[in-house]
């Protein structure tokens, strides 16, 4: 009797398993690491990141600590924060991943001249590491898509220099490659 064509042998099926199991884990550490912008909680929002992780966001790059401690500065003054993760695709390599997730942020604002709300959309594109059973953020890339300031804050926006759908060395379409070799 031969075995049905789509039967997985038993390493197959582990590899499946540990995939499966895997990408939970990192999904995980995605919706931790937007509560911990959302709830301006620092120490949530740096538990996703190995310790000797790196980041860059539009002309920022630092550590794990130095991106942590900008975007809560960036987030503490606004009411309120909502981060929504998108579309998330993730690859394998052993004990090394790579993700693609999309993502939507609303930020309310109250000053003296009123409310405004921002949107902001973008992409992470990400180097998870498995290290001693667990995974963590290596390299985090991020690009910011679209962004959009109400009321009428499109001026605003462009004094504040904010890096928009940058291409180039920051078009996350091509930074996989990049990151494999860090």
């Amino acid at each position: 009797m031969t075995a049905p064509v789509n039967a997985m042998n038993p390493a197959q099926t582990s590899t499946k398993l540990d995939e499966m199991l895997s990408w939970h884990a990192i999904y995980n550490l995605l919706c931790d690491y937007m509560r911990g912008q959302d709830r301006l909680d620092p120490a949530l929002h740096r538990s996703v990141f190995h310790d000797d992780a790196t980041t860059d966001y539009g002309s920022f790059t630092g550590n794990a600590d130095e991106f942590v401690a900008f975007a809560q500065g960036v987030l503490t003054p606004h009411l309120s924060n909502h981060h929504m993760i998108g579309q998330v695709r993730i690859d394998f390599e052993g004990d090394t991943a790579f993700g693609e997730v999309y993502f939507q942020a609303f930020h309310r604002t109250v000053s003296d001249a009123g409310e405004a709300d921002l949107w902001v959309s973008g992409r992470y594109v990400d180097r998870y590491e498995r290290r001693a059973g667990h995974w963590k953020i290596a390299h985090r890339s991020e690009l910011v898509d679209f962004t959009r300031l109400e009321p009428a804050g499109d001026d605003a926006l462009k004094a504040m220099n904010f890096p928009l759908g940058q291409r180039a060395p920051h078009d996350l379409s091509c930074r996989r490659e990049e990151m494999r070799v860090r």
